[in-house]
């Protein structure tokens, strides 16, 4: 059966493939990202989920012609590299501001449609990264953790409407996040070790798995009448990350990181 369907940050990347696959297959998917892009598939509309007003006109937009909303995908956001140390307040304040507070603008603005039909799903994109505190991406893991915790939260306020909410971590994704993500200035002390990390993040984004296997892996996960809180989507030798986290002592797991990011 048809379902109404919003994705954000649907102008690329895994964004752009979801809202595709999904269009192809009957839905009415509706894209909303701050850049209008063309497709055949779905309705772009211009939305920066970091304005609220923006979001409630394109919601209002949406039931002008849509009479439920079946999905929220929130998938808009941005990376961040640096040291803590580094990081400045408007960057740290920029990052929050889209992958945390406007997720939750996002999910406040379906809800109460959702809750009116007693139906609904949300799927928050998170990252394998906000199980862990990566080195050099402190803050984006920060940001991820944070939404991963609201929506833990969620899940006990909005169950008695049918409405169920989980989080997708993803590991690496084969996407432009390189030349969208905001680099801090390299203060000297960690120059020769962030380049190192640096480059290894970047290859490893560029070996990653492929948008459209993200977007199977969703649609399958929307056919679950019963949702977990918690899925991990991404190659084995990322997503092993999390349980070893949690059976290893913590000085051999962490050792273990430096490792896996070339930093002994």
């Amino acid at each position: 059966m048809s379902k109404t369907i919003i994705i954000t940050g649907a102008s690329s990347g895994i964004g752009f493939a979801l809202a595709e696959y999904f269009g192809k297959r009957g839905n009415k998917v509706y894209g909303l990202s701050r850049k209008v892009v063309s497709s055949d598939y779905f309705v772009s509309i211009p939305t920066d989920i970091t304005e609220k007003e923006q979001i409630d006109n394109a919601i209002s937009e949406i039931l002008k012609t849509e009479t439920r909303i079946d999905v929220l995908i929130n998938n808009a956001g941005m990376g961040m590299v640096g040291a803590v140390e580094d990081s400045s307040k408007e960057d740290i304040t920029k990052l929050f501001n889209l992958n945390l507070i406007g997720s939750v603008q996002m999910m406040t603005a379906v809800l109460p449609k959702m809750r009116e039909q007693k139906s609904g799903k949300i799927v928050n994109i998170s990252s394998i990264g906000s199980e862990m505190g990566l080195p050099f991406r402190g803050f984006y893991s920060a940001s991820k953790s944070a939404l991963d915790k609201v929506t833990e939260a969620m899940r006990y306020e909005v169950y008695p409407w049918n409405i169920h909410v989980c989080s997708l971590h993803l590991g690496d994704i084969k996407t432009n996040i390189a030349e969208n993500r905001v680099k801090t200035k390299v203060s000297e002390p960690y120059r020769n070790v962030f380049e190192k990390v640096y480059a290894l993040m970047n290859s490893h984004v560029g070996d990653g798995t492929e948008p459209l296997d993200v977007a199977v892996y969703v649609d399958n996960l929307l056919q679950k009448s019963k949702w977990k809180a918690h899925y991990y989507f991404g190659k084995f030798g990322q997503k092993i990350g999390v349980p070893l986290k949690w059976i290893l002592p913590q000085n051999t797991y962490e050792n273990l990181m430096k490792k896996y990011n070339k930093m002994d």
